[in-house]
């Protein structure tokens, strides 16, 4: 288990599943120059480790760390701003999205960036940060929160934007698919958490979101919401909150 904080650490603990305890004692990483806003575990198939992916604040670095031996062993540059978000599926593919209103595609292989996109929340403008960021699980579709209340489809096989649209009125702080894709859960500065439905366009394999968008406020928190995240198999999900909830 991990945790990056204000105090610019990462907190990394040995945990066990069987009874649901920490074990040992917790290591502190002071990798990182200013606050760690995300962070993610990724399996690395050919050493066989688990690494740990974190980001933030400070230098805007992206820094790759051995969790079996808890020291870092790369540090990715290439964002202009902080890093605000993370996503890792496909093994090696991970994603950050950043204050410099771009998301950035990372392959750990060629330890590298290999994609970026633009996210546009609007035609003529120059975007805005992107604050949590998402794939489907069927590796298709790219999905970003913004700070302007915005999220952005974006079909990274064809490589465009897909759609716009506000399911917000403020900052949104988190961005999910549900585990068969039919379904958007987002959380905002609103308080709120909002559940979009994608399944009237999902046909036979064949996405159609041109058009309009069912959105449904489905959860309320007495303040922010900072996260949202579904069941892995059963339709329900867990949110946390400013409110300390």
């Amino acid at each position: 288990m991990a945790t990056g904080g204000n105090d610019k650490t990462v907190k990394l603990m040995k945990f066990n599943p069987e009874t649901s305890n920490l074990e040992g004692q917790e290591m502190e990483l002071s990798v990182h120059d200013g606050t760690v806003r995300d962070l993610c575990f990724l399996e690395d198939t050919s050493s066989k480790s688990s690494l740990l992916i974190s980001g933030g604040a400070g230098g805007c670095k992206i820094y790759v760390t051995d969790c079996a031996t808890r020291s870092p062993y790369q540090a990715l540059a290439g964002h202009g701003g902080h890093v605000l978000s993370l996503y890792n599926w496909d093994g090696a593919m991970f994603l950050f999205g950043s204050q410099d209103k771009t998301v950035r595609f990372w392959n750990l292989r060629v330890r590298g960036c290999v994609n970026m996109v633009n996210m546009v929340t609007a035609p003529g403008n120059r975007g805005s940060p992107v604050a949590a960021v998402c794939v489907d699980p069927f590796g298709r579709l790219l999905v970003s929160g913004h700070d302007d209340s915005s999220c952005v489809l974006y079909d990274i096989r064809s490589g465009r934007n897909v759609q716009c649209f506000k399911p917000h009125s403020s900052n949104i702080r988190s961005i999910r698919f549900s585990p068969s894709a039919y379904y958007l859960l987002t959380g905002g500065y609103d308080n709120k958490l909002v559940l979009t439905d994608l399944q009237v366009f999902y046909y036979y394999y064949y996405w159609d979101l041109t058009l309009l968008l069912p959105s449904v406020v489905v959860a309320h928190h007495q303040d922010k919401v900072i996260s949202g995240r579904w069941h892995p198999a059963e339709f329900s999900f867990l949110s946390t909150s400013a409110d300390k909830t």
